[in-house]
């Protein structure tokens, strides 16, 4: 079992940067791919970014030049986005998928940018 906490969520302005934060534990040394969804209102949630315990990352088309996640240790990553758009408004969650395969979820931290 994994358990995810998210932190970093809050409100601001078009053009300003936020930095995100997931905490894990439990049987962290099984998490293989970190990840960062986000849901906005009135849609699906999308993947945002993920990065492999190898180090790989991948993003979005609409994040690539603005956001980055990175893994300073096993048990926290982080998603740093800068040049925020009102478009990038949504509840952010982190997510661990494990070996053996486990698929767990933080509950979300919310990101409001006002334009």
């Amino acid at each position: 079992q994994v358990q995810l906490v998210e932190s970093g969520g809050g409100l601001v302005q078009a053009g300003g940067s936020l930095r995100l934060s997931c905490a894990a534990s439990g049987n962290i040394f099984s998490i293989n791919v970190m990840g960062w969804y986000r849901q906005a209102p009135g849609k699906q949630r999308e993947l945002v970014a993920t990065i492999t315990r190898g180090g790989s990352t991948s993003y979005v088309d609409s994040v690539k030049t603005r956001f980055t996640v990175s893994r300073p240790d096993f048990d926290s990553w982080h998603l740093q986005m800068n040049s925020l758009k009102p478009e990038d408004t949504a509840v952010y969650y982190c997510n661990a998928q494990t070996r053996p395969p486990g698929d767990y979820w933080g509950k979300g931290t919310l990101v409001t940018v006002s334009s």
